[in-house]
Order: C-alpha cells, then structure tokens, then sequence
C-alpha cells in the first residue's frame, strides 16, 4: 500500500520546486561554463599561434590546433550573413530551451544540470561571434593521423554533453510515465 502523503502528482511536484533557471546554481553553472570556454579561447589565440599548426597533446590523437570557423557545427555556413544569422539564432536557441524546459528542470537533476551546461556553451560561442570578425574560436583537434574529427572547444563539448544530460533525463522521464501509466 502506497503512503498517500508520499505520492504526489507530478504537476505538485513541478509547482513546488522552483525550476532551475530561477536558482542561483543555474546562473552559477552557466557563468562558469561561458568562463572556462572563454579562458580557454583567450589561452589558443594567445598560445597556438599560426592558425592550423598542430600541437601535440598526447601524440597525434589530441591535439591542439587555433582554427575560426565562421559558419555553426560542422562547418555550416550560410554565406557572408552566417555570423549574424548563427548569433540570433543562438539567441533564440536559448530563450526557448530556457523556457521549454522549465518543468523538467523541476523534476529532474540531470535537466537541472544539462539545461545550464549547454546555455553556458551557447553562450561562450555567441560571444565569439560576437566580437570576432573570424568566426568562433576552435582547437580542440582530436584523431588519428589524417583522419581527424572537426575542430571544437570548450563550449561545443558544454554544448554535446548538456545535450546528452537532456536527452538521458527525457528517456528517464518517459520510461517513469510507463511505468505509472502501467501501474494504474
């Protein structure tokens, strides 16, 4: 028998936890994630000079390699406009995930986690765009020999792994509702 004062439906539980973006941490994580990239930007433009020498790492599978790229992931660019187009998008991006997350952030530590990370990445690449004429700084050069997965930084990985917290705490979420459903 389950203990009515232990069970809550989920829309009380959103209601009485504050979502993430309204806590200090989240504000904190986003700051420290938009910082690190920026430190770490600030340390390739001012240490891994020519642009495209690589610096090994360890050995030929990580390097450190100064490149811009202009365009967004991947090297998508949208011609001379890609910039600005990229920075309202990011702008956007980021509004929305802020906003279309809210309840999840209430009910899950990963999403309360994940949201921050990728807003803080976003954030560290708007910047770039922002001010550099070049693009947004990457280095961050990791395979074998010639073949080489794309160049990133801090803030793509920020980025890829608050992504990846998203994703987990959404199946996380789902499989929840399952199993109540089931269970009803």
């Amino acid at each position: 028998m389950t203990n009515p004062n232990r069970t809550a439906s989920a829309s009380a539980v959103v209601n009485d936890v504050p979502a993430a973006a309204a806590t200090p941490r989240f504000w904190l994580l986003i700051l420290l994630v938009a910082a690190a990239d920026a430190i770490s930007k600030a340390f390739a433009v001012a240490h891994l000079v020519p642009r495209h020498l690589p610096h090994p790492i360890i050995g030929d599978v990580v390097r450190f390699t100064l490149s811009y790229n202009p365009g967004a992931a991947f090297g998508m660019h949208l011609g001379p406009a890609s910039r600005w187009i990229f920075a309202a998008l990011s702008v956007v991006i980021v509004v929305v995930l802020i906003r279309a997350t809210a309840d999840l952030t209430r009910i899950s530590r990963l999403a309360a986690f994940g949201v921050p990370v990728v807003v803080g990445g976003a954030i560290g690449n708007l910047l770039d765009r922002i001010r550099l004429r070049d693009g947004v700084v990457d280095f961050i050069d990791i395979g074998f020999g010639d073949v080489r997965f794309w160049t990133f930084n801090v803030a793509d990985t920020a980025v890829t792994i608050g992504a990846g917290c998203l994703v987990i705490a959404l199946w996380q979420l789902d499989k929840a509702q399952q199993q109540h459903a089931a269970a009803s």
